[in-house]
């Protein structure tokens, strides 16, 4: 009954609600970290403890050499995701977390549009419907964060989480191939290994050893960003784009929470009404009849 339950349409929907769900708690660790020791290092030493974690995941789970197509899918979606978590936490440092998450969700936009384009995906009445629902309600969250004080490089932030967004989209439509092309545990090897590397070239000049009381903080987010990639490359492998990129948004709701709980930040009644929007849109765009997985 389980395995079937799996194999029903919406199960990479839950499934990837709960990586979601997951992310953004390692989006607020990771927003305290970032404050602590820069956005650079805390992704670098986050990535370093992600390979340490997820080597042995990926021998266990058979360890073969990947082809010469799935290694450029790892390497694009490495670099592509790696610059974007990076711009993503230098700009979150400086605007509410809410707030960030929520700008963020230019992403899964972009990312159908990309659908369409690259992987010749038809994008449903239902998804199209579903992510404008979800894109007015992130509106209706901004539009009441109009006047609020948000800190002096609150401009350079959000700037810097428009770019990163603009990367996500391309990650996740290369997270589709690359989810049809390797198993989670290689996904989310390989995504550190390439961020690690990346990261890596500055290291000499950036990289600072932190102090002993962030490391089980490091490895906390470590363990919740490898989880959820695995968990959003199994739904990517059984699901198009089209009906998993408004699950995103998904994140605001967890975000708003998370924020208001760890470091204060107000709660509003737009950002509720948003809230309820992203769900309602979500929740349509998951309707939509998928293709046959093969």
């Amino acid at each position: 009954m389980f395995a079937r339950a799996l194999q029903h349409h919406l199960a990479p929907f839950a499934v990837a609600c709960l990586a979601i769900a997951i992310y953004s708690v390692m989006d607020t660790v990771m927003k305290s970290l970032s404050i602590a020791l820069g956005a650079y290092n805390a992704m670098f030493w986050r990535t370093m403890m992600g390979v340490v974690l997820t080597a042995p995941l990926f021998y266990l789970s058979g360890g073969r050499a990947p082809g010469r197509a799935a290694l450029r899918l790892h390497f694009w979606r490495g670099v592509t995701a790696a610059s974007s978590v990076l711009l993503f936490f230098w700009g979150l440092v400086r605007t509410p977390l809410a707030q960030g998450i929520a700008l963020s969700f230019i992403a899964p936009l972009i990312a159908l549009g990309l659908a369409a384009l690259f992987l010749k995906e038809r994008i449903g009445r239902r998804s199209v419907t579903g992510a404008a629902l979800a894109f007015a309600g992130m509106l209706v969250v901004l539009a009441g964060r109009v006047g609020q004080d948000s800190g002096p490089d609150a401009m350079a932030g959000a700037l810097a989480i428009l770019v990163a967004a603009v990367l996500y989209a391309v990650s996740l439509i290369i997270s589709r191939r690359q989810s049809q092309a390797a198993g989670p545990a290689e996904v989310s090897f390989f995504f550190n290994f390439v961020a690690l590397l990346l990261y890596g070239l500055a290291a000499p000049w950036l990289a600072v050893v932190p102090d002993a009381r962030h490391a089980l903080v490091i490895l906390f987010a470590a363990c919740t960003s490898s989880v959820s990639i695995m968990l959003l490359a199994w739904a990517y492998a059984r699901a198009e784009a089209q009906q998993l990129v408004s699950v995103e948004y998904t994140a605001f709701i967890w975000a708003a929470v998370l924020g208001w709980l760890v470091f204060g930040e107000r709660l509003l009644l737009s950002t509720l009404a948003g809230a309820a929007m992203i769900v309602a849109g979500c929740l349509w765009a998951a309707r939509a009849a998928p293709d046959p997985v093969s």
